[in-house]
């Protein structure tokens, strides 16, 4: 019998085949997103230097002791607010969404539509 690929597998594959086309750049740096089961994570970065400019996370300290849990949408609407203060703080104000292979859909989407409300623009 053929076993089926994991789930994780799956989005790792897409998430590389994603990658080959979606470059941040110093004037728009990727919006990368990683959700696991209790948090929630996010994170911009310029590719063409290799470093992370700004990052957020429901284990940020700001974030840390405000939230019930980490792995909810409220959790996410969160992060996204506090990813696009950080950004703005340091004059980034486009980028390019980088959503890892997960489907927009849920905590992905609430993150990326908290960022835009709060300055970010993708």
């Amino acid at each position: 019998m053929i076993k089926k690929p994991d789930r994780n597998v799956l989005r790792q594959k897409r998430r590389f085949r994603v990658r080959k086309r979606v470059v941040g750049t110093p004037e728009r740096p990727r919006l990368n997103v990683f959700r696991s089961l209790k948090h929630i994570y996010a994170q911009i970065v310029d590719d063409t230097r290799g470093i992370t400019l700004v990052s957020a996370s429901t284990l940020s300290p700001e974030l840390r002791g405000s939230l019930s849990g980490g792995g909810n949408r409220e959790a996410a609407s969160a992060v996204g607010r506090l990813i696009a203060e950080k950004a703005l703080q340091k004059g980034i104000k486009k980028v390019v969404f980088d959503r890892a292979g997960y489907l927009y859909h849920g905590r992905v989407k609430t993150l990326a539509e908290a960022a835009r409300e709060n300055g970010l623009e993708f």
